[in-house]
C-alpha cells in the first residue's frame, strides 16, 4: 500500500487494518481523508486483498469529525452561499453533488464485499457517526462517546447518519442525539445496540477485535460476501423481496466445493482452505 496522509494500512493474515493516524489533530476529516478512505477500501475490495477490514484510530479520539477545511469558501460547503442570486441554482446543484461525493466515501464501506469492523476510542463525533454507521460491526472502549455534532453547528447531518442509524438503534435515541447534540456514553451505546461490546482499554479492544476479524477471515469468503449482501438487501427491502433475492443468489452462487471443504476440514480437525474472492475486473473502453 502507498503512503497516505490520514491513514496507515496493513494487510496481514487476510485482515486489512486501516488506522486513522492523525491522532495529534484528533483525526479530523480533512479533504485528504475523503479522497483516501474510498481509494483504500476500493483497492482492497477490487483486488480481494483481504477477507475482513478493521478500522481503528490513534490518539485521544477516534475522530473529531469534519475538518473545517472542508467548509472552505472555494469548493466546500460554504461555496453555495452567495448574495448574488444569479448562478445560485448552479451553485446549489454543485453543493448537492459535493455532498453526494462525501456520502460515497462511506458508501465504500457498505458496498465492500468483505465485512468492516470499527474499533472506537474516545470521541466519535459528527462525521465519525456517519462512518461507523456504514460499518458492519462496532466495538468501543469505556471512555468512548458518540455525538451527532452537526446540530451544534446549526447543520443537518447529511453524510449517512440518519439513513443508516435508524436501522441500528431506536429512533427515540437518534432524535434525542440529533436534536440536542448530547453525547451518548459507551455503556448506553452498548445497551441500545450501537456497539457490540465495551472494553476497558484500547489494547483490550484491539486484541478482541483482531480475534473476531481472524475468525471471520477463516470462514468461506463467498459465504461471508453473500451474507453481507443479503443483510444489506433485507434492510432496504420487504421480507418477500429479500427472500426472493436470496433464492436467486443461491441459484447463482451456491458453492458445493466450499461445503465439501468445510465438512472435510471438520472431519480432519484442520482449518478449512477456502478459495478467495476473485479480483474485480474493470473494463475501460478505449477512448
Amino acid at each position: 500500500m502507498p503512503e497516505y496522509t490520514c491513514f496507515d494500512v496493513e494487510v496481514s493474515d487476510n485482515i486489512a487494518h486501516i488506522v486513522l493516524k492523525r491522532g495529534a489533530e484528533l483525526n479530523t476529516m480533512t479533504p485528504a481523508f475523503w479522497q483516501e478512505l474510498p481509494q483504500i477500501v476500493r483497492k482492497i475490495d477490487d483486488a480481494a486483498a483481504a477477507r475482513v477490514i478493521v478500522i481503528s484510530s490513534t490518539g485521544k479520539h477516534f475522530t473529531a469529525g469534519m475538518d473545517f477545511a472542508v467548509f472552505g469558501a472555494n469548493d466546500g460547503l460554504m461555496a453555495a452561499d452567495d448574495p448574488d442570486s444569479r448562478g445560485n441554482g448552479q451553485r446549489r446543484e454543485a453543493l448537492r453533488r459535493f455532498v453526494s461525493t462525501l456520502q460515497d466515501t462511506f458508501n465504500a464501506l457498505e458496498t465492500a464485499r468483505m465485512p468492516v469492523i470499527a474499533a472506537v476510542q474516545g470521541g466519535c463525533i459528527g462525521g465519525g457517526m456517519d462512518m461507523i454507521s456504514a460499518t458492519d460491526i462496532r466495538y468501543c472502549t469505556r471512555d468512548a462517546f458518540f455525538c451527532i455534532q452537526e446540530v451544534n453547528l446549526a447543520m443537518v447531518a447529511d453524510v449517512g447518519t440518519f439513513p443508516r442509524l435508524g436501522h441500528l438503534i431506536p429512533h427515540g435515541w437518534i432524535r434525542e442525539m440529533a436534536y440536542t447534540g448530547r453525547r451518548l456514553s459507551a455503556e448506553k451505546a452498548m445497551e441500545i445496540g450501537l456497539v457490540n461490546e465495551v472494553y476497558e482499554s484500547h489494547d483490550d479492544m484491539m486484541a478482541a477485535v483482531m480475534k473476531t476479524a481472524s475468525e471471520i477471515a477463516q470462514k468461506a469468503p463467498l459465504a461471508i460476501a453473500g451474507s453481507k449482501i443479503m443483510l444489506n438487501y433485507a434492510r432496504d427491502h420487504s421480507i418477500r423481496d429479500a427472500l426472493d433475492y436470496v433464492a436467486t443468489w443461491q441459484a447463482g452462487m451456491f458453492q458445493p466445493g466450499d461445503i465439501m471443504e468445510s465438512v472435510s476440514a471438520q472431519k480432519e480437525k484442520r482449518k478449512p482452505d477456502y478459495l478467495d474472492l476473485q479480483p474485480i475486473r474493470k473494463q475501460i473502453a478505449d477512448s
